[in-house]
Order: structure tokens, then sequence, then C-alpha cells
């Protein structure tokens, strides 16, 4: 589990490809200094498994599954990630609650500033709407974003300027693919209103209950 807080932009020192997975090495500083065998560490909001490690460097494995599924396939030596440690009981949770497990791959639509901020559009085609809600909470390269606006298809956020520098936001360009994952609080209250069969309620004219009433207190 991770807050979306990224600890540092690290660099992807080599990588080596298997027939569907790859293997990568790459460079920090800050994470490196408790790492252990077996650790969890997000990279690019992917939750990978240190299988090596040095002094400066992780090694990691990526599945085929993993592969499909995001976008460390395009990574090459020298592309910069975000990287953080997993969340330790007693730590201040400053961002919200993240798996790593990534819903899909979204691609920049636009990218503005509006005073001392950066606005991002995203195309989140393929990825459920359901998982995002006006205000919530999204997961962009494992970073803790806030939604600002949804649209069919898409969603945008605001970025503050230390999130610009500090991560792989700041060198993105319009096209570029972004992992995404909608919020697991969210999703398990979600799942729980699916199993009660309250997905379909607005077509139940005989319930107490309806969708608005469910938004209204906060259940949507």
């Amino acid at each position: 589990m991770f807050t979306g807080l990224v600890e540092e932009l690290a660099i992807v020192k080599k990588i080596e490809r298997g027939a569907a997975s790859i293997r990568l090495t790459i460079e920090a500083k800050k994470i490196l200094k408790d790492v252990r065998l077996g650790d969890s560490i997000a990279v690019n909001g992917v939750c990978l498994t240190v299988t090596d490690f040095t002094s400066t460097t992780f090694t990691a494995d990526v599945m085929p599954e993993t592969m499909r599924k995001t976008s460390l396939s395009i990574l090459k030596a020298g592309s910069l990630v975000n990287v953080e440690r997993a969340l330790s009981f007693g730590s201040r949770l400053g961002g919200h609650l993240v798996t790593g497990h990534i819903d899909g791959v979204g691609h920049i639509k636009g990218k503005k500033r509006e005073d001392i901020a950066v606005v991002f559009t995203i195309d989140t085609t393929g990825i459920p709407d359901k998982y995002f809600i006006p205000k919530g909470a999204v997961a962009i390269d494992g970073i803790s974003l806030t939604i600002v606006d949804l649209f069919p298809n898409g969603l945008s956020v605001s970025i503050i300027p230390h999130t610009f520098k500090e991560t792989t936001l700041g060198y993105k360009t319009i096209g570029d693919p972004v992992n995404i994952e909608g919020d697991i609080i969210g999703k398990y209250v979600l799942r729980h209103l699916e199993l009660r069969g309250l997905e379909n309620i607005k077509n139940k004219k005989d319930q107490g209950i309806s969708l608005e009433y469910l938004g209204e207190h906060g259940f949507l």
C-alpha cells in the first residue's frame, strides 16, 4: 500500500528483456536507505518487488500481465520514473490509499498553465468512468491527485508547482501515456452496491432509496 506522495525521481539504468517480461535496474537515493529484499516499491504507480539492490540501485521484475496493462512496457534506459516506498503503519497518510495495481493506461490530451498551476486533461478511454468522481482521488503515475472535472472518457487534474517540479509530470507532453489507478475505497463501495443490486436502483420506483440519496449522503 502506498500514499501517492512521490519520494523522488529515479532513473532507469538498465533493462533486461525476456520473452514477455523485463527486469528493471533503477538508480535512486532516498528510498534505498532502508531497502530490503522483497520490499514493495511503486514505480510510476506500479507495485514492484525488490529482487536485488546495491547502495545506489534496486532491481525488480515486471511480469507479462503488468507489461500489458501499464506504461512500464515503454521504459528505456535513461527514463525518469516516480518512486515511493510502501506505507508503514504509523506514517502520515498525506495523499490517499494507493495499491499499486493499475486500472489502465491513459493519455495526456491537454496541458495548460493556470497562474501557478498546470492543468492536465487525461484521456481515460478503456477505464471504467465509475471509478472516478468529481473532487475524488486518483493516482496518475503513482501521484495522488484530486480530480477537478470529469467528462466522457476523461478527467482533468490541477498540478501544484512542487508536484510539477518533483515528478515525471513536469516532463510529460501531449500524447504521453500515464498509469491510472482509481480510489480503492470508492471501488469497494461500488462493489458492495453492485452486489446488492443497487447499481440499477434508478430504474426501481418502489425503493425508498435512490442514487441521488446515496450521493447526498456520501456513499457515491
